[in-house]
């Protein structure tokens, strides 16, 4: 078979992805402080870029005259002239004596020469110190042999947030090679340092461990912890009594003993802190009509600088093609940049007002009335595909007068109700967790029995369904909710 070229003609569409559609993308889903996050790099990155000051009521036109430029640069050097004036003015009014009073007063001493903060700048913590820090400290200041505390220094490495060591012995021993004696008694020195319960395996023996220091006058505490915790765990208090030939009484003390331990010892050392949220989208009600307000506080006004306009104008494109072609290219990358700017603002307005649209009985009345909603209603509203909505949505907040919600929140399913109007699966987990709230602790609510309370009111749910949402409400099942005391 021979091999010869040939030339064919075919025609396609694609989707291609240019700099500018990335761009906007990009900022699509950006929240609004990762959003200003990058707009400041890219006012750092692109010096035809700059931020317009907020304080200016009216912006010079960029064709004033070389003689206007100049009185008023005179008339700038006036002004400046006069508030010297006032400034050497009012120093001569300032009473020194007072003022330095106050240093005396404070501990500052003439003779120093300087003055010394209370606290140095090296002494001011980046960070809180966590459970690994306290616990090398502990070693570091313990009586502890060289070989212990190098022992001790890998058991910390292996101990989680939670205060729990993760590591056997054998993988201890082997790291060294360290002797078995050796590891146990580098274990023990963990064990007793603060917080109690620390370095240990398991959830018994963290409590055994609590239990030892606390010196609990109650042997039955440590006996049921010991040989009769799988029985525990199972809540069967009825059997566990009868086993140990007390009655329910004397058990509930010793359970509510047990109750008080902690589980989690390293918890109180962590360094998770709170997360503050700004919302994007403001909602306020005027009159009857809800109002939407972009969240723009903070965000900087972007601009061409006309100083690099003037000059490129008065560059020549052929003895000046480098510099030409470099500030025609910053120049394209910022139009790309504030035009992408404008339609994420107009985006999210667009769906920030379909949502109100869909919501609108749920901002009046409550979650009660809370509508299902899915990305495609929003997205056939506003003439735009879902995808672009669910970028919208991603990461942002809402703030309503019903409170500070995620965008995301007003998206869900609804489930069949006899109305024949679908009911929210948000209205439905909170009827689900108002029942709950409110049923007796000795003879709680199987799922089945909810289902069958819910169908009465006509909204057509399962049992698993109930099961799933009472799963993600973080409820347990009725079987852990029952109280025996």
């Amino acid at each position: 078979m021979a091999l010869e070229q040939k030339l064919h003609l075919k025609l396609s569409q694609k989707l291609i992805m240019t700099p500018s559609l990335q761009q906007a993308i990009k900022l699509l889903q950006l929240s609004k402080l990762e959003l200003q996050e990058v707009l400041n790099q890219e006012l750092l990155e692109n010096p035809l870029l700059e931020e317009t000051a907020e304080e200016a009521k009216a912006e010079e036109p960029e064709t004033e005259t070389t003689d206007q430029k100049t009185e008023a640069e005179d008339e700038a050097k006036k002004v400046e002239a006069k508030e010297q004036d006032k400034e050497k003015d009012s120093f001569d009014e300032i009473d020194y004596d007072a003022y330095f009073q106050d240093y005396i007063e404070y501990g500052y001493n003439p003779r120093m020469g300087e003055e010394h903060d209370e606290f140095p700048i090296e002494n001011t913590l980046t960070r809180p110190p966590n459970l690994t820090d306290h616990l090398q400290w502990q070693l570091s200041m313990s009586d502890a042999s060289p070989r212990t505390k190098e022992v001790g220094q890998f058991i910390i490495g292996n101990i989680d947030e939670d205060g729990y060591l993760r590591a056997s012995d054998e993988e201890i021993a082997n790291a060294g090679p360290y002797t078995p004696e050796e590891v146990d008694r580098a274990v023990q020195t963990i064990q007793s340092m603060d917080p109690i319960g620390v370095g240990a395996r398991d959830l018994r023996e963290c409590l055994l461990l609590q239990l030892d220091f606390l010196d609990v006058d109650n042997p039955l505490v440590e006996t049921i912890i010991r040989d009769y915790w799988d029985m525990f765990m199972q809540r069967h208090f009825v059997q566990l009594a009868k086993t140990l030939g007390i009655d329910l009484k004397t058990l509930e003390g010793v359970v509510e003993i047990i109750k008080h331990l902690d589980p989690k010892p390293g918890r109180k050392y962590s360094n998770e802190r709170a997360i503050y949220v700004e919302p994007d989208v403001y909602i306020h009600k005027v009159g009857d009509e809800y109002m939407i307000v972009l969240n723009e506080d903070g965000m900087p006004k972007l601009r061409i600088n006309g100083s690099y306009r003037a000059m490129l104008n008065s560059m020549d494109s052929k003895s000046d093609g480098e510099t030409v072609n470099y500030i025609k290219d910053k120049i394209r990358s910022a139009v790309w940049l504030i035009k992408s700017l404008d339609q994420r603002q107009r985006t999210i307005y667009k769906v920030a007002e379909s949502i109100v649209k869909h919501q609108r009985e749920f901002l009046e009345r409550g979650i009660d009335f809370l509508r299902p909603l899915v990305l495609r209603d929003v997205a056939d509203d506003i003439q735009m595909h879902e995808s672009t909505v669910s970028r919208v949505v991603s990461n942002k907040y809402m703030h309503t007068p019903r409170g500070l919600f995620l965008m995301k929140y007003f998206f869900h399913s609804g489930i069949d109700s006899d109305t024949g109007e679908d009911i929210s699966s948000l209205t439905v987990k909170k009827k689900i967790q108002s029942y709950i709230e409110a049923e007796d602790p000795r003879k709680p609510l199987s799922d089945s029995k909810i289902m069958k309370i819910l169908n009465d009111e006509g909204i057509n749910i399962a049992r698993r369904t109930v099961a799933k949402y009472r799963d993600e409400l973080n409820i347990p099942s009725s079987t852990d909710r029952k109280q025996i005391f």
